[in-house]
């Protein structure tokens, strides 16, 4: 079985522009490319995990979001480097779209999405990592037993300023590229 890094998207492989609804809005950072395609060849598989409940505020459709995620793709696959899969959760207790209104299994910080990656994937989440700007991702990691990073890109620097009772991140980094150059250090 092989470790994964799970990665947020927004925020910390890419920009956070608040609801992402059209393709030009996505910005990669500079070292996004670089700390995938350094996963990539120490031996981890890379998962993209991300909540994206602007499908259940009626933002933008699922569709959409599959298509930023084939765009996404094609960016990281054009730097020789490899997201192995995408998940993502429409959902959200409040949503105004009733088909999508539900406390789901799926939305972080809840391990359904992980779950899924390790079947589809055969996935060690033992030595596994979730990389991420906010307190669930780090709090998706310690539900499933891997070590959760905090970046301070996207909303990190305000989620650092507001620390959560009984999460603890392994490590708060200021970007992903430090984070990946950690989990390197730790070994597979």
């Amino acid at each position: 079985m092989t470790p994964a890094v799970f990665l947020d998207r927004d925020g910390t492989l890419t920009e956070e522009v608040g609801y992402l609804d059209r393709l030009d809005r996505i910005v990669f950072y500079p070292w996004s490319i670089d700390a995938v395609r350094l996963l990539n060849r120490a031996g981890f598989k890379v998962v993209i995990v991300t909540n994206q409940s602007g499908v259940a505020r009626g933002m933008f459709d699922e569709r959409f979001v599959e298509e930023a995620h084939e765009f996404i793709d094609a960016r990281v696959r054009e730097g020789d480097a490899l997201i192995d899969r995408f998940y993502y959760c429409p959902h959200h207790p409040d949503a105004p779209i009733e088909a999508y209104r539900q406390e789901c299994e799926c939305r972080k910080p809840h391990t359904g999405m992980v779950q899924q990656a390790q079947r589809e994937l055969h996935l060690d989440l033992e030595r596994s990592f979730v990389v991420g700007d906010r307190w669930l991702d780090v709090e998706l990691a310690q539900a499933f037993g891997g070590q959760g990073v905090l970046v301070r890109t996207g909303y990190g620097e305000a989620e650092v300023a507001r620390p959560k009772p009984r999460v603890s991140a392994a490590l708060i980094a200021p970007e992903l590229l430090t984070a990946v150059a950690w989990i390197l250090q730790q070994g597979a």
